[in-house]
């Protein structure tokens, strides 16, 4: 996997063409432009990655994830089959980012801790599932199907936290963004869709929001985290548990959302939001005594880790760690 120690620390971007970010490499690629394309022309004939001026992307998928045991590729590929889109080759992707980093922590065992730590909650027996994708069930999760056509007129094509996890007494769920921000907008044309999120679940909506639709879904642009505290909150009611949801970010983004979005929602002992950086999640790994396997992996990928060259073909590093 490419970062910091193997890329080069600025590309030459020229008019019509960019250069290998690959240390040593001098070969050059067709510049492209506005959407990211696969294509020959904008391929390393060296490395076999697609390039743009400010990121590129792998020939195969495997090359962007850390944990290749078959156990690990077989959950990985039936993720898939149940996620609706996949960016994972893409070095900027947080998908990627997102299975790495909680795949480890699920493999190790570490996510009761952790959570406990970040919530401040007891959580014993976390049950993790990767965008929606239950294990126990082998399919999407039920409960979040159910609920999906409580409040959305297109269920199959609904909602999709990164991860739910389901604990003994709390659901979380998590919402991670690596390169992307909050700011989403509510934009169907369907006019019942509307409707739909303010009456579902027996008009759920007006128990946990303050605030209008329109403000929070539109005029705010929190259209995603709406759906997320909407949908979330209404399963933990059912299955009478806490719930939380989780905003991950980089350590430098996003620093008021918990205020921001706090206007907006009711919270209560029962119901939360919080923002969680993914430099705490390295902090906690760092920090935990345990004999993880693939430890020294993960330090080093928080590390090496980078989000892509800046608009005078800077690279940049993605965490705020030493």
């Amino acid at each position: 996997m490419l970062g910091l120690d193997e890329l080069k620390g600025t590309i030459k971007i020229k008019e019509t063409t960019v250069e290998c970010p690959i240390k040593g490499c001098s070969e050059k690629v067709a510049r492209q432009r506005k959407s990211f394309k696969r294509q020959e022309r904008f391929k390393c004939p060296k490395h076999d990655i697609y390039i743009s001026p400010s990121t590129f992307e792998y020939q195969n998928e495997p090359d962007n994830i850390l944990w290749k045991d078959n156990g690990d590729l077989d959950l990985f590929k039936r993720v898939k089959g149940a996620k609706r889109e996949s960016r994972i080759a893409h070095d900027n992707s947080e998908d990627a980012v997102t299975w790495n980093v909680f795949r480890f922590l699920e493999k190790n065992k570490l996510l009761s801790g952790l959570l406990a730590e970040l919530s401040k909650s007891d959580v014993e027996h976390p049950e993790i599932m990767y965008w929606s994708y239950s294990q126990s069930e082998q399919d999407t999760w039920s409960e979040l199907q159910k609920a999906r056509k409580e409040f959305e007129t297109r269920p199959k094509k609904g909602s999709e936290p990164d991860i739910i996890i389901k604990t003994d007494k709390i659901l979380l769920f998590v919402e991670a963004k690596f390169t992307a921000n909050n700011n989403t907008v509510f934009q169907s044309r369907n006019p019942k869709a509307q409707e739909k999120y303010e009456t579902g679940g027996n008009g759920w909506y007006r128990i946990v929001f303050h605030s209008p639709f329109e403000t929070i879904a539109i005029s705010e642009k929190k259209y995603e985290l709406l759906r997320f505290w909407l949908i979330g909150s209404l399963i933990a009611q059912r299955l009478q548990l806490d719930f939380c949801l989780v905003n991950l970010v980089l350590s430098d983004r996003e620093k008021n959302i918990e205020k921001i979005f706090g206007i907006y929602i009711r919270e209560n002992q029962r119901r939360r939001f919080i923002r969680v950086t993914w430099e705490d999640i390295y902090a906690y790994i760092l920090h935990n005594n345990s004999s993880s396997r693939g430890k020294a992996i993960i330090k080093r990928y928080f590390r090496n880790k980078i989000i892509g060259y800046a608009g005078l073909g800077k690279l940049q590093k993605a965490f705020s760690i030493q």
